[in-house]
């Protein structure tokens, strides 16, 4: 038996670099309790290595050396809440902290806000392009950043919802990469303050830049647009849409995997490709002469690091199965390698399992990848089983060493791994299988079938199968006991979401620009045949079908999968009084990076599946590790519910976590409000006015308050009508008369009416669940009741009446001013609005005394027959 500590403390070293002069070698190791940045001069012994960072709080996990060979750039968030900030630390600066280690600068000093890395260009040594979504939570801005003052300079401000930048070889910004409406993928061509549509690709398709070809002209894609079901690499000309195939795999079997390029000469070196192993494929005959020598000296996995900036010196890691990594220094010139370290040199490799490639079939016939890992030393039959599917989902496992796989081998179990549809690396066809089938669809159904292919072997016994993943392998867990309860005797479920409505709608702000992959993939809650579904597929709706012990590990600062959503599901198993055990770690988030807390959960998920699955386990446990565990557990009779109906006045994550903010009607006065408005749309520009009269009447035997607006265009006058709840400003009923003609009226389960527009009459019968708001003045007169503050964010859903659908609304102030119009002069709060499918965008100036009536608002709507802006200035107000 292997101690816990061997597999999942802190590696001796790790993430060795070189830097780009060659004097020096950096590293990971511990110090002050945590992994932090060592430096040591390149022919220096690793004794003689200096710390140049000192973060106790947090390990550092990622950073890397400036072209210059000036500095170590490094990011780091706040308690597992991916708001990244990105540090420099000088190693040679003369001054220490009272650490010990040279001062580090936050070049990116602002809370809440996340920091993202695009390009190092080696022209600018002393800058580096990032992106900041400091100004809107929901895109990230393009600057260039001064690694010496720490001074940012605006490239582009992203005001088309832009999800990812490229720059060429020199650090300009030439291409940009967002949603369509349809869920697909669109590549633009930065010219000036202009994008300009360059390539496409369907929902179904794939297609994504990876870098500029030498020429700086044309830039390489890995796309399978058209026919192709598998990706391919190919060469890209921005300027004239010409594309040109590079290559496509070999062996016809798996997407493109990645590449090697030449950081001297900027020249494609190699091709990677994964199928059941890792495949390299060699592109100068220099990168094949050195390839072809490493292979001959090392039986595993070959991958390779950082280099100099004369690729004399390179970085290189040596793995496989059984070992997690040799760590190298090859000598291109001399053909000489220098082993640095091994990264977990305690632990036995001749005493882990061999990891198998394998494929059974799915009960639909469809052949399913996977990897399995046997305990070595004793006969495959018979075993206790753990599935551990992957994370993502849109991701996969590959051949390698893996912690958790060795860890449940080592006490005695058989590991299964399946790579189950909805899975990447395999195709369009296969990722695409998995759309919308989680939990009672096929991709839970891949998993189940790989357990009933290791009863049909012999390999398991049926009535000892427990299943443990992350993130989605978190959800798989939940819905295998859920969904096939008679399979599992018990499972494991690390930062899993229960209810895909919940997950969805608290999705982080600067995920907005993908949000229509998820909703594509998963499903769209504010469609009532989707949420129907997707609750069906919630485990936590049907959490009194579990009749296994469950145990839940959750990060408290986990953004993407919300405490949320373990507190639920923990309540429902509780109360159906199924035990439930339950460990949360309040300084972490989605995946836990500090050691004691790894050794903690490793800990409790050995006792834990030893006692319900009977494979074998560590029982002692040293007494730093026994009061972590001791600290992260919670009892499950004091966990309760969230209120997701509701949001504290002011609360600032109300936006990101879909809450709305509480209405006060009483705070709507009776008035009459006008507006000049301003449209333009393709190029022309068309002024008109707006006569608001707020007034007290009564419908359908409710108290209300009446909103008519009288709407005076060039061509026509439109009236329209709303009637709201005197209390809670729900909408009752509304009519328009003008050009179009609409008459709905408003419910609990969802609205009903007729519109009519050129001859045509479209019927309005939509399903959803309160509450839910009319489009045009509803929104603005729920507003004006709120308590509006500083730190104000509320998110709403609109029911979009002419489409027929819904929409979330996200606001949030962002400032103050004082606003002269012609009706008022007054101090505003500045709010930015924004729409969770994009289509709408702007700024909302509303007062700060109540009511919060809107002063001016600028804009941005975007529809099926394209974009228009709408400015809206008060002219006139009185209050009755």
């Amino acid at each position: 038996m292997i101690d816990r500590q061997t597999f999942f403390g802190d590696p001796q070293y790790a993430n060795a670099k070189i830097s780009p002069d060659g004097g020096y070698i950096s590293f990971l190791k511990k110090y002050k309790g945590m992994l932090n940045v060592w430096v040591k001069g390149v022919d220096e012994p690793f004794e003689e290595a200096e710390p140049v960072t000192a973060d106790t709080n947090r390990p550092v996990s990622s950073y890397f050396w400036t072209k210059d060979s000036e500095r170590i750039l490094y990011v780091q968030d706040k308690g597992g809440n991916e708001n990244y900030h990105i540090y420099a630390v000088d190693p040679d600066a003369g001054e220490q902290t009272e650490m010990g280690v040279p001062p580090a600068e936050d070049l990116t000093p602002y809370e809440n806000v996340q920091a993202r890395i695009y390009s190092v260009p080696d022209e600018t040594p002393g800058e580096i392009i990032v992106g900041l979504n400091d100004r809107k939570a929901q895109y990230h801005d393009v600057y260039r950043l001064d690694l010496k003052t720490g001074e940012r300079t605006l490239v582009y401000q992203n005001e088309s919802g832009v999800a990812g930048w490229q720059t060429d070889l020199k650090g300009n910004l030439r291409l940009a990469v967002r949603q369509t409406n349809e869920g697909g993928t669109e590549i633009l061509r930065v010219e000036d303050d202009t994008l300009i549509s360059v390539y496409t690709c369907s929902f179904e398709e794939s297609c994504s830049p990876i870098r500029f070809h030498k020429n700086n002209e044309q830039v390489y894609l890995s796309t399978n647009k058209g026919a192709a079901n598998l990706t391919q690499l190919k060469l890209f000309n921005p300027k004239t849409g010409e594309t040109t195939l590079v290559e496509k795999d070999p062996e016809n079997e798996v997407d493109f995997g990645g590449a090697y390029f030449s950081d001297k000469t900027d020249e494609l070196l190699a091709t990677i490709y994964v199928g059941d192993r890792k495949r390299i494929y060699p592109k100068s005959e220099e990168f094949k002469k050195d390839y072809q020598f490493l292979k001959e000296q090392f039986d595993g996995e070959i991958s390779f690091g950082s280099s100099t900036e004369d690729e004399t010196k390179q970085i290189v890691t040596v793995s496989s199965d059984v070992d997690p990594g040799s760590v190298y220094l090859f000598n291109r010139e001399k053909n000489e390698l220098n082993r640095l370290y091994r990264s977990r040199p305690d632990l036995p490799s001749k005493h882990l399992a061999e990891m198998k490639p394998i494929e059974y079939e799915a009960r639909d016939g469809v052949m399913i990848p996977g990897y399995l890992t046997l305990p070595k030393g004793v006969d495959a039959k018979n075993l206790p089983v753990i599935i551990f599917p992957h994370g993502g989902p849109w991701s996969r496992d590959s051949w390698g060493y893996s912690s958790y796989p060795q860890f449940f081998a080592n006490r005695g179990y058989a590991v299964l791994q399946p790579n189950f549809r909805g899975s990447a690396g395999y195709g369009q066809e296969f990722l695409n299988a998995g759309n919308k089938e989680w939990g009672t669809g096929v991709m839970q159904h891949d998993v189940t079938d790989g357990v009933r292919y290791l009863i049909e072997q012999g390999i398991a016994d049926s009535t000892r199968v427990g299943i443990f993943g992350g993130s989605y392998g978190g959800y798989a867990t939940l819905a295998g006991l859920t969904y096939t309860p008679g399979v599992y005797a018990a499972g494991a479920s690390y930062v899993g979401p229960s209810n895909l409505i919940t997950l969805l709608n608290s999705i982080p702000p600067y995920w907005t620009p993908i949000k229509k992959m998820f909703t594509k993939r998963v499903g769209n809650p504010d469609d009532p045949e989707e949420r129907k579904r997707m609750k069906e597929q919630s485990p936590f709706f049907h959490a009194g079908q579990i009749d296994d012990p469950l145990l839940i590990i959750q990060g408290a600062n986990d953004p993407r999968v919300k405490k949320q959503e373990s507190d639920q599901i923990v309540v429902a198993t509780r109360d159906n009084g199924i035990p439930v055990e339950y460990l949360v770690a309040p300084e972490e988030g989605h995946g836990f990076s500090k050691e004691d807390n790894r050794l903690a959960v490793a800990a409790k998920l050995e006792w834990f599946f030893g006692e319900h699955l009977g494979g074998r386990y560590q029982t002692g446990v040293e007494e730093p590790i026994k009061d972590r565990l001791e600290k992260l557990n919670v009892d499950p009779s004091t966990v309760t519910l969230p209120d997701t109906t509701d949001s504290k006045k002011g609360s600032a994550n109300a936006a990101s976590s879909g809450k709305l903010a509480r209405i006060d009607g009483n705070k709507i006065k009776a008035a009459e409000l006008g507006y000049d408005v301003t449209m333009k749309a393709g190029g022309q520009s068309i002024d008109m006015s707006i006569n608001r009269t707020i007034s007290q009447s009564e419908s359908g035997g409710q108290s209300s308050w009446m909103v008519v607006d009288q709407t005076q265009t060039p061509r026509a006058k439109v009236s329209d009508t709303l009637f709201m709840n005197r209390q809670t400003l729900m909408p009752i009923r509304r009519h328009v008369s003008g050009p179009l003609t609409m008459k709905v009226a408003y419910g609990d389960t969802g609205a009903t009416g007729e519109i009519v527009a050129r001859g045509q009459s479209f019927n309005i019968d939509t399903g959803y669940e309160p509450p839910v708001f009319a489009s045009g003045s509803n929104v603005r007169l729920a507003l004006a009741a709120m308590s509006i503050e500083d730190d104000f964010s509320t998110s709403m859903k609109l029911f979009n009446e002419q489409q027929r659908k819904l929409q979330t609304l996200n606001l949030e102030v962002t400032g103050k001013e004082e606003v002269k119009t012609k009706g008022k002069t007054a101090a505003a709060y500045i709010l930015e609005m924004s729409s969770d499918d994009g289509s709408v965008s702007g700024k909302l100036y509303v007062q700060q005394e109540s009511p919060h009536y809107v002063l001016k608002s600028e804009m941005k709507q975007t529809g099926p027959r394209g974009s228009r802006t709408v400015s809206r200035e008060l002219k006139k107000i009185k209050m009755k």
